[in-house]
């Protein structure tokens, strides 16, 4: 996939074309970067267009400025569909991409051909109790990286993924996330329920692993008693990444999607 840099902005973006085919967006999960949905990449590249993005702080989007923080991340994203010319795209999140794709769909709806998040949580409707506990964890897991960002990949590969394959692949992702670049994330929690959910003009598809830690199924169950339109669908053998635990599933679940999101 060709890198691209954004003008004016931290953000590195890889573009693959296929034609007249739809566009597909991935956002990857913290502290890894695009190349976690590499099985993706190789498996759509030849079906659709597609775009992936590094967060800010990730990947090959540290070329940071004063300023810049995570809560842009959807302004960022807008100026890239504008660059390439791109209407509206599919848009599949997997954690932190989760709330980013929310983020963005929240801002930019009409940008939005559908969206499918996974390990994420409702940020229009986020429980304050989950919210105060995620807090918790992630605090947690910040102060391990700030001491050692080896014992952090090493705890962390077992919380992002359940098998040895898709663990050893985000270790080794993880084990290059710098430092310094927890503090871009500052700002995520200004993107949690401070939005109403109004009628969704695309299809949503929510889910995680049936071994994604229990708070995360807890968050899915409550996301679908809140909207009850939406699809939702738990991987077998996966935990929080699952697009990285099962590809071969996972793609299957997208394809089936998006043909619905078309008929």
């Amino acid at each position: 996939m060709t890198p691209i840099k954004l003008a004016n902005s931290p953000i590195t973006y890889f573009v693959s074309r296929a034609g007249q085919a739809e566009w597909i967006l991935f956002i990857h999960a913290a502290f890894v970067n695009h190349n976690m949905f590499q099985a993706q990449f190789e498996y759509f590249e030849n079906k659709h267009n597609i775009l992936a993005i590094d967060i800010i702080g990730h990947g090959q989007s540290t070329d940071t400025q004063k300023g810049d923080t995570v809560d842009k991340m959807s302004k960022w994203i807008f100026d890239i569909l504008e660059t390439e010319s791109i209407d509206k795209a599919h848009i599949v999140g997997v954690s932190l991409g989760a709330v980013l794709a929310q983020d963005f769909a929240n801002h930019y709806p009409h940008k939005v051909s559908s969206l499918a998040c996974f390990g994420g949580y409702d940020i229009n409707n986020f429980d304050a109790k989950m919210k105060h506990d995620n807090g918790a964890k992630q605090t947690l897991m910040m102060l391990k990286a700030l001491f050692s960002v080896k014992w952090f990949a090493k705890a962390n590969k077992k919380i992002s993924a359940y098998t040895s394959q898709a663990q050893n692949d985000f270790y080794a992702m993880n084990i290059c996330f710098p430092k310094k670049s927890f503090m871009f994330l500052a700002t995520l929690n200004t993107m949690v329920n401070k939005h109403e959910t109004g009628r969704r003009n695309y299809p949503l598809l929510i889910g995680c692993g049936k071994f994604d830690i229990p708070m995360e199924l807890e968050a899915i169950k409550a996301w679908k008693s809140s909207e009850p339109d939406c699809k939702v669908v738990l991987f077998e053998n996966a935990g929080h990444c699952v697009n990285m635990d099962v590809p071969q599933e996972f793609n299957r679940v997208m394809e089936e999607f998006w043909a619905g999101a078309n008929g």
